[in-house]
């Protein structure tokens, strides 16, 4: 019988796990798919340090009106998911309102604090593998609008008071000046300069997998079959193979939900969907660095595999079939930014982002449960917060002071604990 099992082989489960063996526990990985694949695998690839204000539900008519209308590339949703993804999304709406949004972004700024912290502790454990993947630039936030760079840079400058956050604010000539292949059409950009990129977020997690194997934890391929206690001791059913443990860790992201229903507990849990695809360049044109595009509502990425464009939010069901309206949408518009070629990928990749309507995620003990614990719900930033998450589980499971107060992403939040 092992410490630890943890369900989930995405970045928070890996993260965890990397945690738990330096603290000398034993760990054994569950997951369906091959470490890293899911949504892990599919994001814009920042290490977002900049990210303290985590992504609001809109509240200006204007932009309600766009998105239900469907006019927006940044959100869209399936009117036939609307019934029972109501009630988180009232949640939502409700939360994000001036005086919750304060509360929140005072809670979210000193987890997303941990974010390079942690992100730089696991790279330079694995190596050079990891450290070529990595670029410490920053990124570009352009605006298409002057008044709206001007809104923006006012907004950046807050950060930098309140927050201690880096940035420049480029003007069109000093934007071109760095990404020399942009063709027209903005009136600059906010460079944030504290974040790092990836040029293969998939290729980092399947880096920080084999650093979790290198440790001595045990990887088991397919499906867990729920949870049980019984005396304190936590089964789980791989295979027709039960694996055994002291303490468990639900690390499932969207797929959450699925083992915790069972066990009592119903979360106010919803997913955004989002799409991405490759595209390659003409011969002798790049892109240097990403940029993310928010008046349309995109970003596009040199990555490994080409120019990645991943999109905004999509509101549907977590298991409905594909509907990519939302990338043919981006790919015309970053056309207007960047010569874009070919696409490269077959079809375009699709993944849910997990999310709590208060926009913070769940890092927690189970309230009902010894033993149990969770890292879900991190929205926009289950990229970044992976290795955050897993540094304070390992300390909640190990008994350690954690590195910051926890309370705000307790899961007794939702149910009147």
């Amino acid at each position: 019988m092992d410490d630890v099992i943890i369900l989930g082989a995405g970045i928070v489960g890996i993260a965890t796990g990397i945690q738990l063996l330096r603290r000398g526990r034993s760990v054994t990985l569950v997951d369906k798919n091959a470490p890293g694949r899911e949504t892990s695998f599919g994001n814009a690839g920042i290490i977002q340090r900049e990210g303290v204000r985590p992504h609001a539900f809109p509240r200006d008519l204007q932009t309600l009106l766009q998105v239900g209308l469907h006019l927006s590339t940044a959100a869209r949703y399936e009117p036939l998911a609307l019934p029972k993804l109501a009630p988180p999304l009232l949640k939502y709406w409700w939360e994000s309102s001036p005086e919750h949004y304060r509360k929140v972004v005072q809670s979210y700024a000193p987890l997303i604090g941990r974010s390079i912290l942690t992100h730089d502790d696991l790279i330079k454990a694995v190596g050079p593998e990891a450290e070529k993947l990595i670029s410490r630039y920053g990124w570009h936030l352009a605006f298409r609008s002057q008044d709206k760079l001007e809104k923006e840079a006012l907004k950046a400058k807050a950060d930098h008071e309140q927050f201690g956050i880096g940035y420049k604010v480029l003007d069109w000539a000093g934007l071109k000046a760095v990404e020399p292949n942009l063709l027209g059409g903005l009136a600059g950009a906010i460079h944030w300069t504290d974040p790092w990129t990836v040029r293969d977020p998939g290729a980092l997690v399947s880096a920080y997998f084999g650093l979790f194997e290198q440790l001595g934890g045990t990887f088991v391929s397919g499906a867990a079959n729920g949870l049980t206690e019984q005396g304190g001791v936590w089964s789980t059913e791989v295979d027709g193979r039960t694996l055994s443990a002291k303490q468990a860790v639900i690390a499932l992201g969207p797929w959450a939900p699925d083992v915790l229903e069972p066990l009592g507990y119903r979360l106010p849990l919803f997913v955004k969907r989002g799409y991405h695809m490759h595209y390659r360049a003409p011969e002798g044109i790049a892109l240097r660095h990403l940029l993310l595009d928010p008046e349309v509502g995109y970003a596009m990425a040199p990555m490994a595999a080409g120019i990645r464009i991943t999109t905004g939010a999509e509101f549907a069901l977590r298991d409905a079939k594909p509907t990519p309206i939302q990338l043919g949408k981006a790919e015309q518009a970053a056309k207007e930014l960047f010569p874009l070629g070919e696409r490269v990928d077959p079809q375009p990749w699709k993944g849910a982002r997990p999310c709590t309507p208060d926009m913070m995620p769940i890092i927690s003990k189970a309230p009902k449960h010894e033993g149990l614990y969770a890292g879900i719900g991190h929205a926009h930033h289950g990229f970044t917060l992976g290795p955050a998450t897993g540094e304070l589980l390992a300390q909640m499971m190990t008994g350690e002071t954690t590195a910051i107060d926890v309370t705000p992403f307790r899961m007794g939040r939702f149910m009147g604990a």
